[in-house]
């Protein structure tokens, strides 16, 4: 029974009338389409019009011309077409000449009706296979132009197959390569890759590597992650491996970016609370909005506005900083504003305030909180109209000045006191900025602690290299109600007075010592008999408490170790 067939096209070329009529109406009878031509141009016509599965050609034609022609011409415009010739007159040469252009087959007049349909199935079936392959090709390729990735993959031979863009670019492939053994291919970098591969197709099994350093073919280091499968068969058969190659430079490099937060413009520390500093820096650093900076003493705010400062657009600009805390009224209005010559006893000349002197940059008032009602109110003005008038003078001067100012102390309070304008409050507290004490930032003492070794290292010419685990268990229990700047201090005084090359707990300071909480249990017997001085140690207590050791006991005394000396002389 024909098996319907509507799909497939085929054209007949022969200048016998007859034939094309006889073997149309038999491939039509199996369900085919068929359509036919007598003449070389009548043909071309048809196929440069019109898509045709499978074309029978005559290998002579009228007026001697060869039906080879034609199948030069098919094969190059529509090389999916299958081609089988025919003869009354069979030939090797042509025979030959035939399937080296290009011909399915090639078969002799007359034909055979079993011999028609049999080499029309077989050949519609081989094209069959080949626009599969022709599709998944295509499919492939489209995908290894969209994957960002580099793909290369190897036949079972261990053979280079296939490899996309980004492999060429990436790695250096070039297509003259295909089909060569792959672990032959040298492009200077070591061959992981490859390797990975001839380890998924021998063991059947994927392999993966993460982040291993790889030399480019300009020879650029970069870190990649490769993943390299086997391609197996529907029998289970293994015919190759593919490998994925992710580059993950630019990754890695914001990883370690995001651990270089750690350090952010001179301020330590990588905990979560200094996370969401970090980001209200950035977010602040472009704008123009006045920011007022609260924290405890010590928690860092002056680094904080030199931040703001450096990430912004006026970073190009002046910093300048005053402590309104440090000056009286007087002087802090003439710091500020600056004065003319006779303005007051002892202003024999000009002078320019930090005002003008912060012009295109920024002004950090810290200790705000201190200044008096008469100088609240020329900065209120200064921030609302953006000039003021020299001590002694009533000309208005013009300035482009953020201000970033920073208070310990809470101006809501202050406010609600009459003490503090409320709306000078307002004006100031734009966007406020709360820095965590340092007991709230535990996480961070060992990145202080490192960071304050090279800094006394250097400044003091020693070469500690670290401090003991009880320093850090001291450290951890300690409240820091000076924050880092009394962090700093311990450590300056511990390296000071530390001989070794590592800090422990008899070098830190008495007085934080004895008020370390009872809470740190594990220390609790050393901080005692190294803080019992501070009630009135004996010297014998001081040497019992030192394991007899003269200059710690000296310490625990707080005399000097000749004085240990010459009392244990007169004891004598």
């Amino acid at each position: 029974m024909p098996i319907p067939q509507p799909l497939y096209r085929i054209l007949l070329v022969d200048d016998e009338e007859g034939i094309c009529f006889t073997l149309g109406m038999l491939l039509k009878k199996e369900g085919y389409q068929v359509e036919s031509a007598s003449r070389l141009e009548e043909a071309l016509e048809m196929i440069e019009n019109s898509r045709f599965d499978l074309a029978f050609i005559d290998i002579m034609l009228a007026d001697g011309v060869s039906g080879l022609d034609l199948l030069r011409t098919i094969k190059k415009s529509a090389p999916s077409t299958q081609v089988v010739m025919f003869t009354g007159f069979p030939q090797v040469a042509s025979a030959v000449e035939a399937v080296h252009l290009g011909a399915f087959d090639y078969i002799t007049k007359p034909v055979r009706y079993e011999t028609l349909i049999a080499v029309t199935r077989h050949a519609l079936s081989m094209k069959a296979l080949s626009d599969e392959r022709e599709r998944y090709r295509a499919n492939l390729d489209a995908i290894f132009r969209t994957v960002t990735d580099g793909i290369v993959m190897i036949d079972m031979h261990g053979r280079l197959a296939h490899f996309n863009s980004k492999a060429e670019q990436f790695c250096g492939y070039r297509h003259d390569q295909i089909g060569t053994d792959a672990s032959t291919i040298d492009f200077g970098c070591g061959g992981v890759c490859r390797a990975a591969l001839q380890e998924a197709l021998g063991s059947s099994t994927p392999r993966e590597l993460r982040r291993v350093e790889c030399r480019t073919s300009s020879g650029k280091l970069r870190i990649v992650s490769l993943s390299a499968t086997p391609v197996a068969e529907s029998d289970g058969t293994t015919s190759g491996a593919v490998a994925v190659v992710r580059d993950e430079t630019e990754l890695v490099e914001l990883e370690r970016s995001l651990l270089r937060r750690g350090r952010f413009h001179g301020i330590i520390g990588s905990s979560e609370p200094m996370q969401r500093v970090y980001t209200m820096i950035e977010s602040l650093a472009g704008v123009p909005t006045t920011v007022l900076i609260n924290g405890e003493s010590g928690t860092g705010k002056e680094l904080v506005a030199a931040a703001l400062h450096g990430c912004g657009v006026r970073s190009r600009g002046p910093f300048v900083k005053v402590n309104c805390s440090a000056l009286s009224e007087h002087l802090l209005e003439s710091e500020l504003f600056g004065h003319v010559r006779g303005a007051f006893t002892g202003a024999i000349s000009d002078k320019i305030g930090r005002f003008q002197k912060a012009h295109g940059g920024t002004l950090f008032l810290d200790e705000i909180g201190d200044i008096s009602p008469a100088i609240q109110m020329r900065l209120l003005r200064v921030l609302q109209e953006s000039e003021f008038e020299r001590v002694g003078d009533s000309t208005p001067v013009k300035v482009d000045v953020r201000i970033v100012a920073a208070t310990n102390q809470s101006l809501t309070e202050k406010v609600s006191q009459g003490n503090f304008r409320q709306d000078l409050y307002y004006r100031l507290n734009v966007v406020r900025l709360d820095l965590p004490p340092l007991r709230d930032r535990h996480d961070d003492l060992e990145l202080l602690v490192a960071h304050f070794i090279t800094k006394f290292n250097g400044k003091l010419s020693k070469a500690i290299i670290a401090v003991s685990d009880d320093v850090l268990t001291v450290f951890r229990a300690y409240s820091w109600p000076g924050n880092v700047r009394e962090l700093e201090h311990a450590i300056e005084h511990a390296f000071i007075v530390c001989r070794n090359s590592i800090v422990t707990v008899d070098d830190l300071p008495q007085d934080l010592l004895v008020r370390v909480p009872e809470t740190a249990s594990a220390l609790k017997p050393l901080v005692r008999s190294l803080s019992v001085a501070s009630a009135g140690m004996s010297l014998v207590e001081a040497l019992a408490a030192s394991g007899g050791n003269k200059a710690r006991a000296a310490r625990l005394l707080g005399i000097s170790r000749m004085t240990i000396y010459r009392q244990l002389g007169e004891a004598g």
